[in-house]
C-alpha cells in the first residue's frame, strides 16, 4: 500500500512507540488520527505534526463507545482509514505468589489482559468492520492492521504472567485475523519488540538501562522508537507481508529475571 494520502489510526500515539509511528506515518504523507487515553500527550504530538496531517482524539481502547466516537471523528476529519496501528498497552510485573505468601490480586491480571489483549481486539474489530466496506485499491487491498506484542510473549520473565499472557494472546490471534480478513483484502501482522528506549524505560536509573542494553547480542543498545516505526511502515507498504509476527529485538532472548 502506498502510505501517502491514506488515513491512519494509531492507538497509544501520545508517547513512545505510538508517537514514533504517528510521526513516521505523517512524514510519509498519511493523515493520522492519534488515539490515546492520554489526550494531552496526543495533542502535543498532533501539534508538532500539524493540523493538516494529525488529529488528537481521546480514546479508551477497552470501551466500544469511546473507540467508535474516535473512529467517527477521524473519518469526519480525514476520510475513512485503511491503516490501523495498535500500539497502546501497559506493562506489569507481579509474582503470582507475593513475598508475604498471598496470591497475586486477580484484578491486576484482569486489568493487563483487558487493556492489552481485549483492547487491541476491540479496536481491531471496530476498525476492520469499516475497512472491509471500502472500495479495494488497484491491487485489491483494502487495508492493513499492525498489532504490537512483545518478546515477553515468548520469553516471559519472573512476574510477567499477566503481561506475557496478554501479548501472547496478540501473537496467537495474528494468523486467525489475517485468515479471517484475507477475503476482504486486509492484511494483519504483529511486531514483537524487545527492549526499547521509551519514556517508561527512561524512568529507570541509567545504570539499569545500560545493563539491559548490554544483554542484547547486537546492537548492544536499546532499540529506538524510530526503528519500530520503520518496521511498522514497511509492513504497511509491503503487500506480501501478512499473518506474520516479527521480533524486533537485536536477537535478545530474555533471561528468567
Amino acid at each position: 500500500m502506498n502510505i501517502s494520502g491514506q488515513t491512519a489510526l494509531v492507538t497509544g500515539a501520545g508517547s513512545g512507540l505510538g508517537e514514533a509511528v504517528a510521526r513516521a506515518l505523517a512524514a510519509q504523507g498519511a493523515r493520522v488520527a492519534l488515539l490515546d487515553i492520554n489526550e494531552a500527550g496526543a495533542q502535543r504530538v498532533a501539534a508538532d505534526i500539524g493540523a493538516d496531517l494529525a488529529l488528537a482524539l481521546r480514546c479508551d481502547i477497552t470501551d466500544a463507545a469511546s473507540v467508535t466516537a474516535a473512529l467517527d471523528a477521524a473519518a469526519a476529519a480525514f476520510g475513512p482509514a485503511r491503516i490501523l496501528m495498535n500500539i497502546a498497552g501497559i506493562g506489569s510485573a507481579k509474582r503470582i505468589v507475593q513475598r508475604d505468601g498471598s496470591p497475586a490480586p486477580l484484578e491486576d491480571f484482569e486489568r493487563v489482559v483487558h487493556i492489552n489483549l481485549i483492547g487491541t481486539y476491540n479496536v481491531t474489530r471496530l476498525a476492520a468492520a469499516r475497512i472491509v466496506a471500502l472500495e479495494p485499491l488497484a491491487d485489491g487491498e483494502r487495508g492493513v492492521i499492525v498489532n504490537t506484542a512483545s518478546v515477553a510473549a515468548f520469553d516471559g520473565q519472573v512476574g510477567q504472567e499477566a503481561y506475557s499472557a496478554s501479548k501472547g494472546g496478540i501473537v496467537g490471534m495474528t494468523l486467525p485475523l489475517a485468515r479471517d480478513l484475507a477475503q476482504f483484502g486486509v492484511r494483519v501482522c504483529t511486531i514483537a519488540p524487545g527492549l526499547f528506549a521509551t519514556p517508561l524505560m527512561k524512568e529507570l536509573p541509567e545504570e539499569v538501562q545500560q545493563n539491559l542494553a548490554a544483554s542484547i547480542p547486537f546492537p548492544k543498545r536499546l532499540g529506538q522508537p524510530e526503528e519500530f516505526a520503520a518496521l511498522a511502515l514497511h509492513i504497511a507498504s509491503n503487500g506480501h507481508l501478512n499473518g506474520e509476527v516479527i521480533r524486533l529485538d537485536g536477537a535478545l532472548r530474555m533471561a528468567p529475571r
